[in-house]
């Protein structure tokens, strides 16, 4: 039975944790509890050595509806946290001071009503996979408030200044075509299927170097949150570490042998 403030609900399929949000009933609108499983979940994907990508969705016919703001508004007004502090932000907006960063990849699979922090969730994780059916609106303007989950910052990133306060000042509603456009989202398909096109996604991502898949990420986040410069100056003392690794031997002999590469992340 499901629980009436919703459930983050998690799973192991070989290599890839499944991570969904269950509050079906209310569009899996988000309240204080979900939130603080969601950031125990993230944590939990970070912590297990097995897991080596992540895929989130939700439950039932939509992604989320947002923040049930009844039940997140006393929150908000005192300015806390939803989760503890040591917990990864499913955000990702720890200052590099503070708390813990995911460090492994995370896909997302949206469908449905995917709104305000559907789409700061959407955009925190590395790749998202939609349904053609998907309803996007960031509209905290409509009630009387500002987006603080990321969106300010990686829609203007993605899409530019003036395609993000288009839809951040006005709150609108828009399709997969608008967010495709604008590189919100990677991948649309047929409504249903975006989980299993997620899965199989993380499935062929977890084929891959563990070490090398989380550092050419780090890489590419360090190229876009600091700069070029800093992530130039780490290519090559990482890529000397990546090369005496256990899994770049093993990616020699797979070469040699003409086989796939059976990587151990070491």
């Amino acid at each position: 039975m499901s629980h009436p403030e919703g459930s983050i609900e998690t799973s192991l399929q070989a290599h890839v944790m499944l991570i969904g949000i269950h509050r079906p009933a209310k569009l899996n609108g988000f309240t204080p509890k979900m939130m603080r499983e969601l950031a125990l979940a993230y944590t939990e994907f970070e912590d297990n050595p097995v897991a080596r990508c992540a895929v989130l969705h939700g439950h039932g016919e939509h992604f989320t509806a947002g923040l049930d703001l009844p039940a997140m508004a006393p929150l908000m007004q005192r300015g806390e946290r939803s989760f503890p502090a040591e917990c990864i932000d499913p955000l990702d907006l720890h200052p590099s001071s503070e708390g813990r960063r995911r460090s492994k990849p995370l896909i997302a699979a949206v469908r449905g009503i995917t709104y305000t922090v559907g789409i700061e969730l959407m955009l925190a994780a590395d790749i998202a996979i939609a349904a053609s059916d998907c309803r996007f609106s960031q509209l905290e303007v409509k009630r009387g408030i500002m987006a603080t989950g990321g969106a300010t910052l990686r829609i203007a990133e993605r899409s530019g200044l003036g395609n993000a306060l288009l839809h951040l000042l006005t709150g609108d509603e828009f399709g997969c075509e608008e967010a495709q456009r604008m590189g919100l989202i990677q991948r649309v398909v047929a409504p249903g299927t975006e989980l299993e096109t997620a899965i199989a996604l993380a499935e062929k991502i977890a084929a891959q170097a563990p070490l090398a898949v989380c550092a050419t990420r780090a890489n590419a986040l360090l190229a876009v949150e600091v700069g070029w410069k800093e992530a130039i100056a780490q290519m090559r003392p990482i890529q000397s570490q990546l090369a005496n690794s256990e899994d770049a031997a093993e990616g020699v002999r797979s070469f040699v042998e003409k086989r796939a590469a059976r990587f151990v992340g070491r």
